[in-house]
Formats: C-alpha cells, structure tokens, sequence
C-alpha cells in the first residue's frame, strides 16, 4: 500500500512540475509516457524491444554465476592463487566496463554475443567478489571439526559451505540484475537495431524526449520486477521477511 502511494504521489507531483512549473520537453511528462507505452505495447514493439534486452541481460547473469561462483570458491580455497591473481584481478575490475565496449562489438559484433558478453563483464566481479566474501565468512572450526569426523569434501560442501555463500550469491543476483541490464542497453547504445537501449538512442537522435523517458521507464521497471522475482525466491528459500 505504502509503495503504491509513493509511485501515486510521485507521478502526481511530476505530472504537476511538467505541465506549471517546467518545460515537458526537459523532464516529460508522465500521461504522455502512459500514452507512448500504450501505443508501443499495441504495435508489439515495446516487446520487440524489449525481449533483446532482457534475454541478454539474463545470458549475461547466468554466465557470470556459472563461472563466477567456482572462481571464488577457488580465490578462497587456495591462498596462493588468490596471492598471485589478486594484482590483476582488481586490475580487471577497475578498468570501466564501458571503456571496453567497441573491443567486445569489434571481437563478437553487433549481434547479441557482444550484448551477453557486456552484461557477463559487468556482474562476474561482483559475483566473485562476493563468494570470496561469503567464504571467508564461513565457520571453519566447523569444518575442522567436520573434517576431523572424517566427512568427505562433497559432504562438507554440501552441508556447511553451500549454505553459507548461498546469501552471498542472492545478494550477487540482486545487485547483478542492475548491472546485467546496464551491460545490455550500454552494448545496445553503441550498435544494434533493436532492444530498449537502441530505442533510447533513437528516440535522442530524434530529440524525443518522451521516448526517452518511456524507455527509462520500461527499464526501471524491468529491474523492479526481477528484483522481487530474487527476494520472492529468497524469502522462499530462507524464510526472510521484507
């Protein structure tokens, strides 16, 4: 009830800046955005445009837990690759994503692959980073004291160190959906012909500052939707309430 105020007084508020107190062509205006994503969605190019997106994002998600998780479970199982690699691994990360954007367009295209590799390029260090976190965070009398009852290495897997980067990797997803989407529409804005980020270019190239907004928003939405999709999930798996 209380988020369905906020949106309502929000929209109210917008709605009333852009029609007394500022130009609509700075900021938009909210009825003219209901009104463009009811013509979109009755054309059927709001899902043309928004399918390509999504799909890639999420490519680009579950690429980076698949080869995300196990390369932080190794950084926190062996010091000394974590030693060794740690330099050029942070290296990696601080180099903006963005930045390498015409090289994955140049090596892979304009097709989806250099959408999904985007995306991939944006969540794989968080989701390493964050296994390696929820590692450290595990109780390792423990697994002394498991290894000690001679329990195999899958077992202790299973039952001890599983459960304990579990919330890791949800929180990884939450923070990764974001990300995954900014991946996509960034690979979008720099070559594609469909998708929401090449609607947003497009709709700037032509100063329509209300496509703009309208593919903003359908954005927005997407990641609030898969946001409670992941706590949905969680709140299912751990019992936590929101």
């Amino acid at each position: 009830m209380g988020r369905a105020l906020f949106a309502l007084f929000f929209l109210a508020g917008w709605e009333a800046a852009s029609r007394w107190l500022v130009d609509p062509f700075w900021i938009g205006r909210p009825s003219q955005i209901l009104a463009r994503l009811g013509a979109l969605v009755a054309s059927g190019d709001l899902w043309w445009h928004t399918l390509p997106t999504l799909g890639q994002a999420a490519a680009g998600l579950l690429l980076s837990l698949a080869l995300g998780i196990p390369l932080g479970l190794l950084f926190a199982a062996n010091r000394y690759i974590e030693r060794v690699l740690e330099p050029f691994f942070l290296g990696l990360y601080s180099i903006p994503r963005i930045a390498l954007a015409p090289l994955f367009i140049l090596w892979f295209g304009i097709g989806p692959s250099s959408k999904v590799v985007m995306a991939f390029s944006m969540v794989v260090f968080v989701v390493i980073l964050n296994t390696y976190e929820g590692m450290r965070g595990i109780d390792r009398e423990l697994v002394d004291m498991m290894r000690a009852m001679r329990a195999s290495r899958a077992y202790i897997l299973r039952k001890v160190i599983l459960p304990g980067i579990v919330p890791w990797i949800f929180a990884s997803v939450r923070v990764g959906v974001g990300l995954a989407l900014i991946g996509s529409v960034v690979g979008e804005l720099l070559g594609a012909n469909r998708g929401l980020g090449w609607y947003v270019e497009h709709a700037a190239a032509r100063i329509d500052v209300i496509g703009v907004f309208t593919g903003l928003v359908v954005l927005m939405a997407l990641g609030m939707v898969l946001n409670e999709i992941v706590k949905t999930a969680e709140r299912r798996l751990f019992g936590k309430r929101y």
